[in-house]
C-alpha cells in the first residue's frame, strides 16, 4: 500500500477534500443552508453576553427588578432560537450527505466492475471492501457533520474574538496572543496525524483481506490443522494496527492538551486583566461578565478544533484512498466507434496472439507467443498441454478479461476490441474450472446470462441449460430452483457447482462456447452423461475446450497442442496420437492427474452423503 501512496500525486488538504466535489454537487444547496443555520446559531449564542451585559449594568445595578422581566424572556428566545437553528442544520445536510455516500458507493461499485481482471489480481480484496464501507462512512460523517462544523465553527471563533476586542482591545489582544501556540501546533499535527493516519487505514484493509481470506479458506486450515497458525498471524497484525492506533490517539491527545489547557490559561490571564481593569474604572462588572460569557461560548469551538482537525485528516486519506481506485486507467476499454457483429456464426480466429502479465519483468519471455488457431463455425477445438503452458490464460483472452499485447484475435472477422465488451460476452460465453456461484437463487445464477428472458421463454432455457449439465439435483434442493445458495456455492460439492456453472454458460446461449476443463470435479458416470448432452449442443455451437482429462479430448473435433506459449500441432486425436511424442506424454500426464482428481471428488461426494444421512437421522 505505501508504494501506491508514494505514487499518489501529492495534494493539498483543501484540493484533496475538493474533489468530492462532483459527487456533493447535487446537495451544495442543502449543505449550504446547513452551515449558514449552524452560523447562525453561533451568532445568536454570541448575542447573549449583550443581553446579560444590560442586565447586569442595568435592573441588576439599579435594582429595578420590572426591567428584567423582559431582558430573561429575551434570553429565553434567543436560547429557542439557537437550538431551532441547530435542528435546521441537521435537517439540512443529514438526508444530503446519505445521498452522496450512496452515489460514490455505487460509483466506486461500478468502477471495480469495469476494471479489469488485471487490476483485481493486484488488488487485496479486504483493501477495496476497507474502502467502499469505511471510508465512505467516514466521508459521509465529515460531510454532514465535520466540514459544516469547521467552517462554522472558524467564523465563529473570529466573530467570538472581534466581539471580545469590542468588549475591550486589551483583553482581545491577550486571548488571541494566548492562542497562537494552538495554530502552531495544529500544523504539527497535520503532519504527524496525516501519516499516521493513512497508515492504519490501509492496515484496516490488510486486517480485513485476512479474515476474509480465512472464512474462505475455512476448510484448509481446518484440514491441515493450520487454526492456531493462522490467529497468530492475525494476532500479529491486530497488533501492528493496534500499535498504530495508539500513535493516532498519542497525536489527538497532544492536541488536545494544547486545546485544553491554552484557553485555560487565555481565562486566567483575561480574568486577571478584567479585574485590575475594572478596579481602574475602565471596564464596567457587566462588560467583564459579558467579556467571559462571550470566552465562555467560544470555548466550545475552540476545543472542537481538535477533533475537527484529526476527522478533516482522517477524511483526506479516506478521500485519497476512494480515488486510487477512481483513478486506476482502465486499459480494457470499449472502442470508440464499436462495430456490431450483426449475423452470428461463431468462427473464432487468433492471429499471432501474444501476451504478457503487466508487471512481468522486461527480461521474461511472452506467457503466449505467437498463437496462430481458427475455430470455424459449429466445430469443437480441445486446448491441451502440460500445467503453465498457458491454456487458462488464452481462453481469458476470448471476452477480454485481458487483452492481447499483440496480434489479435477475431470474431467472424471483426476483432474483439473493435465491439463493445457487453455485447462481444454475449457471443461467447464461458465455464471455468473453479466454479464461482453468487448468494442467489438457482434460477438466478443460471440465468446469469440472459438477463431479459422471462415466463415461460426462461423456464424452458432454464430446464434445458440444467437438463445438459445434468444438474436435475437442484430440483430436489429444499426450495427447488428458487433455494438460495450460499456464499460462492460453499454449500454444494465441487461437482454440484460446476454442473451449475456449465449449465450457466450454455443458457446463455453463446456463438462460442468456451469451457476451461468445467468437468474436472464430476465423477466418472456424470461425465459420461454431460460429455453425451454437450455433444448435442456442440454441433450447433463453437467451443474452444480446455482439456485436463483425456476423457473430454474425446468431444472435440481437432486437438490443439499448446506448449511453451505456442501452438505446436493441431489435428485430429488419432493424428497426434500417432505422430507426435509430447502429446502422448501430456496425455500420459492427465491420465494421472484424472486418477487423481476421481478419487478426490469420490472422497467429498461420500463425505457428503455422510453428512447428508447425520442430518436427516438427527
Amino acid at each position: 500500500m505505501t508504494s501506491r501512496t508514494r505514487e499518489n500525486k501529492k495534494l493539498s488538504t483543501a484540493r484533496t477534500l475538493m474533489r468530492v466535489y462532483p459527487f456533493a454537487k447535487s446537495a451544495r444547496n442543502r449543505i449550504i443552508l446547513g452551515g449558514v443555520s449552524a452560523l447562525l446559531a453561533g451568532v445568536v449564542a454570541l448575542a447573549i453576553p449583550l443581553v446579560l451585559q444590560w442586565i447586569v449594568d442595568g435592573p441588576m445595578r439599579s435594582g429595578d427588578v420590572s426591567r428584567l422581566w423582559p431582558a430573561v424572556l429575551i434570553v429565553l428566545a434567543l436560547g429557542v432560537a439557537e437550538a431551532v437553528f441547530i435542528a435546521l442544520r441537521r435537517l439540512f445536510v443529514l438526508t444530503p450527505s446519505t445521498h452522496i455516500e450512496a452515489d460514490m458507493r455505487n460509483a466506486f461499485y461500478r468502477k471495480l466492475q469495469d476494471l479489469p481482471v488485471a487490476f483485481h489480481d493486484r488488488w487485496q480484496s479486504g483493501q477495496l471492501l476497507s474502502r467502499v464501507i469505511s471510508d465512505l462512512s467516514l466521508i459521509r460523517r465529515y460531510i454532514a457533520f465535520g466540514i459544516v462544523l469547521l467552517v462554522v465553527n472558524i467564523v465563529t471563533i473570529v466573530i467570538g474574538t472581534a466581539v471580545l476586542f469590542y468588549w475591550h482591545p486589551l483583553l482581545g489582544v491577550v486571548f488571541l496572543v494566548s492562542c497562537i501556540p494552538v495554530w502552531i501546533y495544529g500544523y504539527v499535527f497535520e503532519q504527524r496525524y496525516s501519516k499516521v493516519a493513512r497508515l492504519s487505514q490501509d492496515q484496516q484493509g490488510d486486517l480485513a483481506t485476512a479474515v476474509e481470506e480465512s472464512v474462505h479458506g475455512i476448510r484448509v486450515l481446518k484440514a491441515f490443522g493450520r487454526g492456531k497458525f493462522s490467529l497468530q498471524k492475525f494476532a500479529k497484525q491486530a497488533e501492528t494496527l493496534r500499535g498504530t492506533e495508539i500513535e493516532k490517539a498519542k497525536a489527538i491527545a497532544g492536541i488536545w492538551l494544547w486545546l485544553l489547557l491554552v484557553p485555560d490559561i487565555a481565562f486566567a490571564l483575561c480574568l486577571l486583566g478584567g479585574v485590575w481593569l475594572a478596579a481602574a474604572d475602565q471596564l464596567t462588572v457587566g462588560q467583564l461578565f459579558a467579556f467571559f460569557a462571550t470566552a465562555a461560548i467560544l470555548r466550545w469551538p475552540i476545543e472542537s478544533i481538535g477533533f475537527l482537525l484529526s476527522m478533516t485528516f482522517l477524511t483526506r486519506t479516506a478521500i485519497d484512498r476512494f480515488f486510487e481506485v477512481m483513478d486506476t486507467e482502465n486499459t480494457v476499454t470499449d472502442p470508440e466507434n464499436p462495430v456490431s457483429l450483426g449475423t452470428r456464426e461463431g468462427r473464432l480466429v487468433f492471429e499471432d496472439v501474444h501476451f504478457r502479465y503487466q508487471d512481468s519483468p522486461a527480461q521474461f519471455p511472452d506467457l503466449l507467443d505467437g498463437i496462430r488457431l481458427e475455430i470455424e463455425p459449429g466445430e469443437t477445438m480441445a486446448l491441451v498441454g502440460l500445467t503453465g503452458s498457458g491454456k487458462s490464460t488464452l481462453t481469458a483472452l476470448t471476452t477480454r478479461l485481458y487483452d492481447v499485447t499483440g496480434g489479435r484475435i477475431t470474431l467472424d472477422g471483426v476483432d474483439i476490441r473493435d465491439m463493445t465488451r457487453e455485447e462481444l460476452r454475449t457471443h461467447i460465453a464461458m465455464a471455468f474450472e473453479d466454479a464461482t456461484l453468487f448468494s442467489a437463487s438457482v434460477r438466478d445464477n443460471v440465468l446469469l446470462g440472459r438477463p431479459g428472458l422471462e415466463g415461460e421463454e426462461a423456464q424452458r432455457v432454464l430446464d434445458e441449460a440444467l437438463d445438459i449439465a445434468q444438474a436435475g439435483f437442484a430440483r430436489e434442493l429444499p426450495d427447488g430452483l428458487d433455494t438460495l445458495i450460499g456464499e460462492e456455492g460453499l454449500s454444494l460439492s465441487g461437482g454440484q457447482r460446476q454442473r451449475l456453472a456449465l449449465a450457466r454458460a450454455v443458457a446463455a446461449n453463446p456463438a462460442v462456447l468456451v469451457l476451461d476443463d468445467p468437468l474436472s470435479a464430476l465423477d466418472v458416470d456424470t461425465e459420461a452423461l454431460v460429455e453425451a448432452a454437450l455433444r448435442r449442443v456442440l454441433t450447433t455451437t463453437t467451443a474452444l475446450i480446455v482439456a485436463h482429462r483425456p476423457s473430454t479430448v474425446t468431444l472435440a473435433d481437432r486437438v490443439a497442442l499448446l506448449e511453451n506459449g505456442r501452438i505446436t500441432a493441431v489435428g485430429r486425436h488419432s493424428e497426434l496420437l500417432a505422430t507426435n511424442e509430447h502429446y502422448r506424454y501430456v496425455l500420459s500426464s492427465l491420465e494421472d492427474e484424472e486418477a487423481r482428481e476421481r478419487r478426490e471428488s469420490e472422497r467429498e461426494e461420500r463425505q457428503l452423503s455422510r453428512d447428508a444421512e447425520r442430518t436427516v437421522g438427527r
